[in-house]
């Protein structure tokens, strides 16, 4: 490929076409206007205009989960990138490739405090996994190939690349071949594993009675859905998964458990803690599942396989750490794993299942959260993409969403990021365009990040969003319910908009359920519809709180109490 003598604006774009990118998330701003006068000259880079920085980073994550592929986002300087911190710390504790670039003030204005200059690098420093300030334009090419390298491969995360203003407009040449070379010394990243290390595996999987399969967010990361299914079914392992974990191993599947953990099912945590041996392939073993960790499965041995060495023995020791690439190493162990029974272990899950129902479903008239879901997973099948926000909504789409195609499920894991749900499943829809994505909210995630409905309307993307509308932050009503002694505070939204007129306020069609008997009918017309749609599903306000109602007490009266 001949050397071509290009600005810094257009180096930017043909290494990103040279990336393989397809599309940018993005909102301009002074510092990176040059970059956005040459997107036009690059008709196969269309650039997704955002209405708030956060929701590019999110929607970049979203897009990229959902295809494998490393997501992009653009913003300016100052409050532009700072704007894009959300999103950064979210894709690096759920480990989403993600680039961000920015604009920076001029050279020459760097460090006076100039109108929107932010030292960026220097702010995200700890929710990236590496950043750059690229000071020369010759050095825009090679950064942008090796800031890819670095976001998708080993365990993946977002890197930002900060550039300014005048060095988008500086003149360099780009050489694709010669630019896009990676020499990175110090930076190992790891595949199959240590042969020793693999063997100590093998020998207490074929020694276990009771083993259990945790499979975390590696085996999605690592695309090993059919590695994992091969070594669960080889030697009859049943499979829990966390919570980043869900969509990696078919729910349907016999030997599938559930996820575990404080917010999980009962018997899921059950299995963990009766196990003999517990097989934890990309898993880090969070808090949420492990709670106080000398209490954590006490009688389990434990394999940890992950490609992270960092995450090795970081909260529980592994009696057979394996450092490697999940889909790599289960290359390496299946063939060496006995076929075996484990008749009387199985048995013995299905009595905890029995004995601890987590699934069922309280009777009442009243309309459920879980009922919406169940509703969902029942008419499409568990065939959609699903995307969440954090709090109840959140943990009964994992609970009663029934998953049966691989990489389904996209949710802020890690930090915990409500406002997640509307723009990364923006992300998700223009990566999958031929899939049907639901992004399930709450109504108060929702509202942090609903400006972004206009951003799904103006790019025809047909998401259908469902809003579990009871006028409450759920998850802290409950917590305060169940561990505050029911001190209600700041738990209550008595100004919730009407979500269907403002549906329609965005050209958007808007439907509202309040009836169990209409949940069906109202998700089946928002499939058939061919755009953008929001189902507002009103659920009771206050919901598994009960254990802190008053004898002789009632909902209502707690409800009024909490307001």
């Amino acid at each position: 490929m001949v050397a071509k003598k290009l600005n810094g604006g257009q180096i930017v774009c043909e290494a990103l076409l040279n990336e393989g990118v397809d599309v940018v998330f993005g909102l301009p701003g002074g510092a990176i206007l040059p970059f956005y006068g040459e997107i036009s000259k690059y008709p196969n880079l269309r650039h997704v205009l955002v209405r708030h920085e956060q929701g590019a980073a999110h929607a970049a994550d979203g897009y990229a989960r959902s295809t494998g592929k490393v997501g992009v986002a653009c913003a300016t300087s100052g409050p532009g990138a700072t704007n894009l911190i959300t999103g950064l710390a979210t894709a690096m504790m759920d480990s989403a490739p993600v680039v961000a670039i920015t604009g920076q003030v001029g050279r020459a204005a760097i460090g006076t405090d100039a109108f929107q200059e932010t030292d960026i690098t220097g702010a995200t420093l700890p929710v990236t996994k590496h950043n750059y300030l690229v000071m020369r334009a010759q050095d825009i090419g090679p950064t942008i190939h090796e800031a890819f390298h670095i976001a998708r491969t080993g365990r993946p995360g977002p890197v930002l690349i900060d550039i300014p203003k005048d060095v988008f407009q500086e003149e360099a040449e780009y050489d694709y071949e010669r630019d896009s070379q990676i020499d990175l010394p110090g930076y190992q990243v790891a595949s199959t594993a240590d042969e020793a290390q693999v063997e100590k595996a093998i020998e207490l999987i074929n020694e276990a009675e009771r083993p259990v399969i945790l499979a975390g967010h590696g085996v999605i990361i690592s695309r090993a859905f059919d590695e994992l299914r091969e070594l669960a079914e080889k030697a009859e392992i049943p499979v829990v998964a966390t919570l980043l974990g869900i969509s990696g191993f078919p729910e349907d599947h016999p030997l599938f458990v559930g996820f575990p953990g404080m917010h999980g099912l009962a018997y899921a945590s059950l299995a963990l803690d009766e196990a003999d041996l517990i097989v934890a392939i990309g898993s880090r073993f969070d808090d949420r599942i492990v709670g106080d960790p000398k209490r954590f499965s006490p009688r389990s041995k434990k394999i940890q396989i992950d490609i992270d060495k960092a995450e090795i023995n970081k909260t529980l020791v592994a009696d057979a750490p394996v450092v490697g690439d999940v889909k790599a190493v289960l290359g390496q162990i299946n063939p060496k794993v006995k076929s075996t029974k484990h008749t009387d272990w199985l048995e013995r899950v299905e009595h905890l299942k029995a004995e601890h129902p987590s699934l069922k479903i309280r009777e009442t008239d009243e309309l459920l959260g879980q009922h919406v879901i169940k509703a969902l997973s029942d008419v499409t099948k568990g065939d959609a993409i699903i995307c969440t926000g954090v709090g109840q909504h959140q943990m009964w789409a994992a609970q009663h969403y029934r998953f049966t195609n691989a990489n389904s499920w996209f949710s802020s894991g890690g930090l915990g990021t409500m406002g997640y749900e509307v723009p990364s499943a923006i992300g998700a829809q223009m990566g999958n365009p031929d899939r049907l994505v639901w992004s399930i909210c709450g109504d108060g995630g929702f509202q942090m990040t609903s400006m972004e409905l206009a951003t799904a309307v103006e790019n025809r993307l047909p998401v259908k969003y469902a809003i579990l509308n009871n006028n409450h932050l759920g998850m802290i009503t409950q917590w305060q319910g169940l561990f505050y002694d029911g001190d209600f505070q700041a738990e209550t939204y008595s100004a919730n908009p009407d979500f269907v007129k403002l549906a329609e306020a965005y050209g958007m069609k808007g439907i509202r359920v309040t009836r169990q008997e209409d949940l069906e009918s109202a998700i089946r017309e928002a499939n058939e519809h061919p755009g953008p749609v929001i189902v507002d599903f009103v659920i009771e306000k206050v919901d598994n709180v009960y254990p802190m109602i008053p004898a002789g007490g009632s909902v209502e009266e707690l409800i009024e109490e909490s307001l």
